[in-house]
């Protein structure tokens, strides 16, 4: 399993395992897509962009990748309140990852808006990943 799916498999389990989060968005509401009549508020797995990050003595990859926060609200803090308990599980988590190690795991953004076609809210969060 490559670094970056041995990520998103942890962040999976960590996301899944929170009661608090499970509340909000549902025993199936974390998702890799965005189904075309999604039960919402839903977490969907975003891009992931992987590079090296090898050191002289030491390989390593450098992993940027999104989860978007889906809601059908009226208003954007349903979303906000979501992205911000993702914020809370995930950064600097102590994540274990199955055949690599997980050096950092730090939030970098988060922007928030309506999709102009749906109408549904987005709550997009960047997150940076260091493996070895």
């Amino acid at each position: 399993m490559t670094a970056a799916n041995a990520l998103l498999v942890a962040i999976h389990a960590r996301l899944s395992a929170d009661a608090a989060l499970s509340a909000q968005i549902g025993a199936d509401g974390i998702r890799d897509r965005l189904l075309p009549r999604p039960a919402l508020p839903c977490i969907v797995f975003g891009e992931v962009e992987t590079r090296d990050y090898s050191t002289a003595t030491e390989a390593g990859e450098e992993h940027r990748l999104t989860l978007e926060v889906w809601s059908e609200a009226q208003g954007r803090r349903p979303a906000e309140e979501i992205a911000g308990r993702l914020r809370e599980l995930l950064h600097d988590a102590p994540l274990s990852l199955s055949g690599h190690a997980l050096v950092s795991l730090t939030h970098v953004r988060t922007r928030t808006g309506r999709q102009p076609k749906t109408k549904l809210f987005m709550a997009e969060l960047q997150f940076r990943a260091v493996t070895e």
